[in-house]
């Protein structure tokens, strides 16, 4: 395999998915638990305007408990730490762009934190959980929703 290797990007010729991450951060707010989440940009479209969990790309050479952190930072301008995994998800159909295996990290922030959007989110805020629905959170993202429910 090691002639199989590109100069450019010193990847494999193994088609590979890609690896996400998003944060999962909570506090308890006036109305009960809020969750900390980011209004989608344009990309992909289908999800335009639509609640999710910050997170992205993890880079190569980057430890995914890193690449969460980097993300949130990011996208919400909030410093997170201590970050725990809670869940994978890996469906091959989960995200229109390619396969890409998402792990969910729950990350303590501050929660006098305030969130403001950035990178290639329109915007960040603390969201009450309990009045969350499926149409207003981006691809699989309410199942995570529904866990913290519990």
């Amino acid at each position: 395999m090691a002639d199989d290797v590109c100069d450019e990007c010193g990847r494999d010729g193994h088609r590979n998915p890609a690896v996400a991450v998003d944060a999962v951060a909570l506090r308890e707010g006036e109305s009960g638990t809020e969750v900390l989440l980011i209004r989608r940009g344009r990309e992909p479209e289908i999800w335009e305007g639509r609640w999710a969990f910050p997170g992205g790309f993890v880079d190569i050479g980057e430890d995914p408990e890193d690449a969460v952190l980097r993300e949130l930072r990011e996208e919400t301008g909030v410093d997170g730490f201590d970050p725990v995994a809670l869940a994978i998800h890996g469906d091959p159909d989960r995200d229109p762009r390619k396969h890409i295996v998402a792990l969910f990290y729950l990350v303590d922030v501050d929660p006098e934190a305030g969130p403001r959007g950035g990178d290639d989110a329109v915007d960040a805020a603390w969201v009450p959980i309990d009045g969350l629905t499926a149409d207003q959170m981006a691809g699989d993202h309410i199942r995570i929703v529904d866990i913290l429910r519990e």
